[in-house]
Formats: structure tokens, C-alpha cells, sequence
């Protein structure tokens, strides 16, 4: 039995929604985006050059059904722990195609998708997602089913992925595309391998893959009742019971069984909001909604790559360096975050290895060689001073 209902009518012609404004808006995306070459070496720089005449021919391979990806870079991203997370970097002129692709099947999808549903989602975001688990735990589901899919990326299976597509669309030039896509190989230590299964990591168009065949899971859980909330592959199952949460346990195991894929035995777990877990970047418990240990440590192992007592403390660290506390204290210092007290204490972490940088020691005399003042006339901005309150 098929998984995904076939929609009445398919959608047709996308194909021809592919046009110039299309891809230049698409290339605004990659640009945006940033993000490292793929294995032609060709970067956004250089393919912004010839930008015309590039899209042109990209338009035209589309359309014509000739296009055919490079394969992916591998690069290995630093998860912590001796664990590194296995990235596929495809070529400029791949990711553009792939964004393209991802504006002509979002409206398509989008309104299918499940309200629980916060991951790279138009007008969805992450602190969204906790603060529907934080009305959970208010209404009284505060027994949570923290569950965690074995490398969901690696093992999701492309047929079901093309399956779950051909559901709504109906335009073979667009579904060959995708397959071409999920199939384009991923280059490492200069040995071609390919890749017959998952959807790599890395890729512009795999987060909405992913939501595609997950909104299954989603699907499955409401109409069995259950209250929860999914960040990509991330996600928990709010119960009011341990008897309900080891039953929605059960039942996810045998969901995911028909996708393919398993929960993990050592990271899915069942606990209640009082013990307290780990979700999105934040420790959610009912004494505090704060930063979580790996989170700080991520920060920091960033700010000490940027801060080597060798160099020079002036106005160009301080710009490079403010992005970096901006996007933190913004993500981590919402109003219903508790992570003020540690905010507090990077803040000051920080103030010392500047410190350090301008008198090239470690002393806590330099604290008042160096007071707040000058770090505030340097533009230097405060974790702290994000804070909600």
C-alpha cells in the first residue's frame, strides 16, 4: 500500500514555470547563502562573473532535460565528541539548479505540511517550535518521548523520496530532476562514490526532501492523537503519562519501520520536563530554559579561533567578532530563556581573552587596566545586553 496519498489533480507544466527571473532569484538565494565551492572549484565570485550567460545555459539544460549535476564535495563538519557529520557540497551552478527546483515544489507541499512542523519552513523558526513544547508543558504533557532517528539523511530511502514527490507532481522532467539530484555521487579523496540511498547533507533542496517524508510521521502521530513537535528530523512526543509516552514510543518505532529508518537505542530516551532535555540548542526544564553545555562549548571553540593571543585587538576583530555575539544572543536570549546568568558569564570569558590579546598575558590585574568602557568604545557588543526581559 502506497504511503503517501496521490493527489486528484497532479500538478503539471512546472517545467515551464522555469524562467529567467526564476534563476536569477535563485541565484540571489546561493548567493546569500554563501558557502564554499563544489569540485569544479568554481565560486559564487567566479560564476557571478559570467551570470547571464550562465543561467541561460542552465535554463536551458533544465528545460530540455540534458542537465546533470556534478557530484558533491565531501566535507566532514566537527560535531564534537572525535563525531564529525558528512556534508556534500555540490557546484554553484548545482545549488542554483536545486533552489530552483525548491521554489517550484514549496507551494506545492508547504500547505500539506503539519502545523507541529517548525524546520525550514517560510515563516517558521526554531523558537516557534519550543514554544509550542513550552505550552505542552503547561497544558500538563510533561512526560516527553526525546526521540532521535539514526542517520536520517544517510538512510532515507530515495525511492520513497521520489515516491512521496510523484504523489503531487506529475511533471516527469521535474521528478527525473530530483532522481538526478539524489544520484549525482559525492567525490571523497578523489574516488567517486556514489549515492543510491539518503539525501545528502549539505544539498539546498534536502531539508524540504526530508519535510516531504517526514510529514508521513507527522500525519501518523495526529491521527493517533498525539501531541508533538518536529524540527527536521529533530523531534518529541509530548505525553501526559509514562504509560502513554512508552506507547507512543511503540508506535513511532513501527512509523518509522515503514519509512525505513529506526529510532536510536542510545539517544531516544523517555524523561519528563521536571529531569529536563535537551532540544535545539536549549536544556528544557521546569526550573530553566537555558544554553546547553555543547552549545556554550560550540561558542566558545568559534570565539578562540577568532581571539589568538598573537594578534592584534582592534576595530576589524570587533566587527568580525559582534556578528558572531549577535546571532547568539539573539537565538539564546528570547523572553522565556533563562540563559541570562550564562550569557552573563560568556560575556566576561570573552572580555578576558581580549584582554589577553591586547596586554599578551593572563592576569586578572588587566581587568582593570581594561574596563568595560573601553570594550563598549570599541563597539564590542554584550551577550547579556540581548536579554529579554
Amino acid at each position: 500500500m502506497a504511503l503517501f496519498p496521490i493527489a486528484s489533480p497532479k500538478v503539471h507544466s512546472l517545467t515551464g514555470r522555469i524562467t529567467p527571473a526564476l534563476l536569477h532569484s535563485a541565484f540571489k538565494a546561493v548567493k546569500r547563502n554563501r558557502g564554499a565551492a563544489g569540485i569544479d572549484k568554481v565560486s559564487v565570485k567566479m560564476f557571478e562573473a559570467n551570470l547571464a550567460q550562465n543561467l541561460l545555459a542552465l535554463e536551458r539544460d533544465l528545460k530540455s532535460g540534458s542537465y546533470q549535476p556534478l557530484p558533491l564535495r565531501r566535507k566532514f563538519l566537527d560535531k564534537g565528541g572525535g563525531k564529525f557529520r558528512p556534508l556534500g557540497i555540490p557546484a554553484v551552478r548545482d545549488r542554483v539548479a536545486q533552489e530552483a527546483a525548491r521554489r517550484l515544489l514549496t507551494p506545492i507541499f508547504e500547505p500539506l505540511f503539519h502545523e507541529a512542523s517548525f524546520g525550514f519552513r517560510p515563516g517558521r523558526n526554531c523558537h516557534q517550535a519550543l514554544e509550542l513544547i513550552l505550552k505542552y508543558h503547561e497544558a500538563g504533557y510533561r512526560v516527553v518521548l526525546d526521540a532521535d532517528i539514526v542517520g536520517f539523511f544517510d538512510n532515507l530511502a530515495q525511492r520513497l523520496i521520489k515516491e512521496a514527490v510523484a504523489a503531487q507532481v506529475a511533471d516527469g522532467n521535474i521528478l527525473n530532476l530530483i532522481e538526478k539530484f539524489l544520484r549525482s555521487g559525492v567525490l571523497e579523496q578523489g574516488v567517486l562514490k556514489p549515492t543510491t540511498v539518503g539525501t545528502p547533507q549539505g544539498g539546498v533542496i534536502s531539508p524540504l526532501l526530508a519535510n516531504i517524508v517526514l510529514n508521513y510521521l507527522d500525519g501518523q502521530l495526529h491521527k493517533l492523537g498525539y501531541r508533538f513537535v518536529r524540527y527536521a528530523d529533530d523531534f518529541v512526543v509530548l505525553c501526559q503519562s509514562l504509560a502513554q509516552a512508552e506507547e507512543a514510543k511503540t508506535q513511532v518505532t513501527h512509523i518509522l519501520g515503514q519509512l525505513g529508518l529506526q529510532l536510536s537505542a542510545e539517544k531516544t530516551r523517555l524523561t519528563t520536563y521536571g529531569k529536563g532535555y535537551t532540544f535545539l540548542g536549549f536544556v528544557m526544564s521546569s526550573r530553566s530554559r537555558r544554553m546547553r553545555p555543547k552549545s556554550v562549548q560550540k561558542f566558545q571553540d568559534k570565539v578562540r579561533q577568532m581571539t589568538i593571543r598573537s594578534q592584534n585587538l582592534d576595530a576589524q576583530l570587533i566587527e568580525k567578532l559582534n556578528p558572531v555575539l549577535r546571532g547568539t544572543a539573539r537565538y539564546f536570549g528570547p523572553r522565556w530563556s533563562t540563559s541570562r546568568w550564562t550569557l552573563r558569564r560568556l560575556d566576561e570569558w570573552l572580555r578576558r581573552r581580549l584582554r589577553c590579546m591586547k596586554y599578551k598575558r593572563f592576569s586578572y590585574h588587566d581587568n582593570h587596566r581594561m574596563r568595560l568602557k573601553q570594550f563598549e568604545r570599541l563597539g564590542l557588543l554584550s551577550l547579556e545586553s540581548f536579554c529579554q526581559a
